[in-house]
């Protein structure tokens, strides 16, 4: 029957001294104030404060209510700020491989100087399928290119990169301007060892196409841009993965297409996404590797508005 904000329309009355003083503290018509009073009065059963006493007074049972608004809302107060404070002292994070993790280390070591109560506990051993231990607990946040669908978890958008091809630079494709899917049907392209649907080159180009070159599985990237150095097959990655390989001259990347596109999310169980810890860190590591990243976009500007992706 009582609520809180009868409590502080009780507080605001005693801090002004007058209903017309209290309507305009808490921003509201005087009028407006007065019915708030007259009908929680009513429920009630009995008086509050006597109307039109100069200076205004309680009665017995408004001074009990408005000790009562003394003791309780304090403690209300002070459990809202309770619970905006970082609770979660360890973040336990996983990042796939095939998303790479060259720019997560600094991003992390700008995300500890502001967060230095938090403990990141990053976990390497799930690094190809990191998301069925975020499913069951193991894992508080998957930074991942792959939305599962019907999966409990959220998705939140991080950035958008450009799926390169990549090859030797004395590669016969190197001369041409523009991929087609075909022209990789008698290529060996290495992917890491994750199954091909999960690869982006293979769901929104080659597959379509009905193209289906060998495929083999290198579990490292450095080893992987070596093995392309040295003609012993093709790759598609992240542009900014690989541009300091290309400006070394290693290698070079082509156009796939007109362009393939891909995405980074942050995806944590849903209805945690905005645990504090977990909010402040994607939006931390967003704007790092957006400011230091080359050849990236920022999912938030391609999206419009405040991104999420909940399959």
């Amino acid at each position: 029957m009582i609520e809180l904000k009868h409590l502080r329309t009780l507080q605001a009355l005693r801090n002004s001294g007058s209903l017309a003083a209290a309507s305009s503290q808490l921003h509201q018509t005087q009028s407006a104030l007065s019915h708030q009073f007259s009908d929680l009065e009513q429920r009630l059963g009995f008086r509050l404060f006597v109307r039109k006493s100069q200076p205004l007074r309680f009665t017995p049972q408004g001074e009990i209510l408005l000790q009562l608004a003394e003791q309780i809302l304090p403690q209300v107060q002070q459990a809202l700020q309770n619970c905006l404070e970082p609770h979660q002292t360890t973040l336990r994070l996983a990042i796939e491989c095939h998303s790479c993790i060259q720019w997560l280390t600094p991003a992390l070591t700008e995300f500890r100087e502001l967060w230095p109560q938090v403990l990141v506990d990053f976990r390497s051993g799930v690094t190809f399928d990191p998301q069925p231990a975020l499913q069951q607990g193991e894992l508080d946040l998957v930074l991942t290119s792959d939305i599962l669908p019907r999966s409990g978890l959220f998705y939140v958008p991080m950035f958008d990169y450009e799926v390169r091809l990549v090859l030797a630079p004395d590669h016969p494709l190197a001369l041409k301007e523009q991929i087609t899917p075909e022209d990789l049907s008698e290529e060996v392209l290495m992917i890491y060892p994750v199954q091909r649907q999960r690869m982006d080159i293979w769901r929104h180009f080659l597959q379509p196409a009905g193209v289906s070159p060998v495929l083999k599985s290198v579990d490292n990237t450095l080893l992987l841009i070596q093995m392309v150095s040295a003609r012993m097959g093709i790759a598609a990655l992240p542009h900014w993965v690989v541009e300091s390989f290309e400006r070394q001259g290693l290698i070079v990347t082509k156009t796939l297409g007109k362009g393939l596109w891909s995405r980074l999310y942050a995806a944590a169980r849903d209805g945690e996404q905005r645990q504090p810890v977990i909010e402040a860190f994607i939006r931390s590591s967003r704007q790092h590797a957006c400011a230091h990243l080359p050849y990236v976009r920022d999912a938030q500007r391609s999206s419009g508005g405040e991104p999420t992706a909940k399959p």
